[in-house]
């Protein structure tokens, strides 16, 4: 498609089953979400969360759906997170949510203070 421009930035989260707290380092996991976005072709803006849910900025392309971004996510982190703690899960499904550039920012901020928001 060399004739395409397409932005689409995607809001997602995913937690883990039963919202456990079973992403013990969430910072570790955070880069390897990266490590598996680059490799498919996914472009991770930034991750986020929480010991029991990961929020991130995905920037789609136009060859690539937000259902097969996710599963690719999912299904990779959830192989690796397996390493860890054998009994790891995320939930069925997902939010994907439509962000404006003009709200860029603050999603960026929002997926940021992620640790602090759900200490309130």
């Amino acid at each position: 498609m060399p004739h395409t421009l397409s932005r689409n930035l995607v809001h997602c989260v995913f937690s883990t089953k039963g919202r456990s707290g079973l992403i013990h380092d969430p910072e570790v996991l955070w880069k390897h979400l990266g490590v598996i976005a680059r490799a498919k072709d996914i472009s991770l803006v930034t991750a986020g969360g929480t010991a029991n849910h990961v929020p991130r900025l995905i920037a789609l392309s136009p060859r690539m759906t937000l259902a097969n971004a996710i599963q690719n996510l999912k299904a990779h982190s959830s192989r690796w997170m397996k390493e860890d703690v054998a009994t790891f899960a995320w939930q069925e499904g997902y939010g994907g949510f439509s962000v404006s550039e003009s709200r860029r920012q603050s999603v960026l901020d929002y997926i940021g203070q992620q640790a602090e928001h759900h200490r309130k």
